[in-house]
């Protein structure tokens, strides 16, 4: 494969993988990342998980606030690339970046375009319910997730499968499908087909997005709480006390209880709550104060005083 000389735009762990293939099989001349963030309970400044791996691999950084200012274009213009590589970057590319490299601007996004174009694909994958999702490679124009495609590959979703999976397996598959669309450039053998067909968009998530409404279905509430997995996490409220919900299971159980009833609290039997159809198993949560646990061990020394109902408001 030839060796193009690569600037690479990218900014959380999910980027990580593609940065080091590039790193491998490429030249990659610069790093642009976003500007270093507090936290933690100091608040201290952190790197992006990025910027750690190129300031590891010796690659040169830029952290611009507004990657489409003058000043940075026309760094970027010096750096004459071939190609620019953008995976989860943060920023919206101008027309001027996008005309830049002599091959264009290649982004790995995390779904099968056209569907679920936007911020959070995978969230809103797993929060529709959808039975797959992927990756694909697309030329970058100056729409949103508009260009054409390159690559692309399936990755099944099951009936249980969490933000963490979905998140970890198209992470090191985006670097397999990138590296496939760097192989036919160089080859000549590179086809662009133009998006077609249904598309939809998938929004920054806000932490209103989490909030449970026990009146939808079983299968409903499930599918939020495992697309919410890691950020912010659905959430109910029992009195004016907030109860993170981590993870759920589907009983089949029908009921005919009010929605968000707590209909069993205990070690043995589990934690089930009434959904608008049927009953949720509660197997994680997270109660104010307290760090996630598993329902068993926090009914263990925190049981509920039945009869109890969680509700949508506090």
């Amino acid at each position: 494969m030839k060796r193009f000389r690569i600037v690479f735009m990218g900014t959380p762990e999910f980027s990580v993988p593609c940065l080091a293939m590039l790193h491998r099989s490429c030249d990659v001349a610069a790093v642009v990342t976003q500007p270093d963030k507090p936290r933690g309970r100091g608040q201290k400044l952190q790197p992006s998980p990025v910027k750690a791996f190129a300031v590891q691999a010796g690659i040169p950084v830029y952290q611009p606030a507004k990657v489409k200012e003058d000043s940075f274009v026309e760094k970027l213009q010096g750096l004459a690339p071939d190609l620019i590589v953008v995976v989860a970057f943060g920023q919206i590319l101008s027309e001027r970046i996008l005309n830049i490299p002599a091959y264009g601007c290649i982004n790995v996004h995390a779904s099968l375009l056209p569907r679920y174009r936007g911020a959070a694909p995978m969230q809103w994958c797993l929060i529709h319910g959808e039975a797959k999702t992927g990756v694909t490679t697309m030329l970058m124009d100056a729409g949103l997730d508009t260009g054409d495609m390159l690559r692309k590959r399936e990755f099944p979703i099951g009936e249980d499968t969490t933000l963490s999976e979905v998140h970890d397996g198209l992470m090191n598959l985006g670097a397999e499908v990138l590296a496939e669309t760097l192989e036919a450039l160089s080859e000549g053998t590179l086809v662009r087909i133009p998006q077609v067909g249904a598309s939809n968009y998938a929004p920054m998530l806000d932490k209103e997005t989490g909030h449970i409404d026990w009146q939808a279905s079983a299968k409903t509430i499930h599918d939020l709480v495992r697309g919410l997995d890691a950020w912010p996490g659905a959430y109910t409220f029992l009195g004016n006390k907030k109860y993170k919900i981590w993870r759920t299971k589907r009983t089949g159980r029908k009921t005919t209880a009010a929605p968000g009833t707590i209909l069993r609290a205990d070690r043995k039997s589990g934690l089930s709550v009434a959904a608008g159809d049927e009953e949720l198993e509660i197997l994680e949560l997270q109660a104010p104060g307290k760090k996630r646990m598993t329902a068993s061990e926090y009914l263990n020394g925190h049981p509920f005083a039945l009869p109890a109902c969680f509700s949508s408001a506090s």
